[in-house]
């Protein structure tokens, strides 16, 4: 029904070049193969940090929302609230609740807040970095009928 991969912004794929530029520049000190050998590593290394960093999935399916690692029931959350960028940086600074999930991506200006209404649950609500924030909420809507 939703489904949504929280990127990286390109720019961001030049920090694994500067990764592999310091690997590479320490370890020339000990020759020119161990220098590209830490080039290539540092390059390596830094591209899967950020592709994990950077795959965030956040989706509605079979009567859940995954966002992230967890899933949570459709039955468990309330009423959805789209957030434009200023409301976004105020729910993930002043106005945030230290019990809330927060799957917070700083490169995603609009996010979604999802109140949970499951009283065994000491979540008060979700917080969700989104591009689409009112597809979203329109996907939790119909899911839930």
């Amino acid at each position: 029904m939703y489904d949504e991969r929280l990127t990286a912004p390109r720019s961001w794929w030049l920090l694994p070049v500067g990764s592999g530029l310091s690997f590479g520049l320490v370890f020339l000190r000990f020759g020119p193969i161990p220098g590209l050998i830490g080039l290539v590593a540092g390059i390596v290394a830094g591209a899967m940090g950020l592709s994990s960093y950077a795959s965030a999935r956040i989706r509605v399916v079979q009567g859940s929302l995954v966002a992230g690692k967890a899933r949570i029931p459709l039955t468990a959350l309330g009423r959805t609230e789209p957030l434009d960028a200023d409301e976004a940086v105020a729910w993930r600074s002043v106005k945030a609740d230290p019990r809330a999930f927060m799957l917070l991506r700083s490169y995603v200006r609009t996010a979604l807040r999802v109140e949970v209404t499951d009283p065994a649950d000491p979540t008060p609500y979700l917080y969700l970095s989104t591009r689409d924030p009112d597809g979203l909420a329109a996907a939790i809507a119909q899911a839930k009928g």
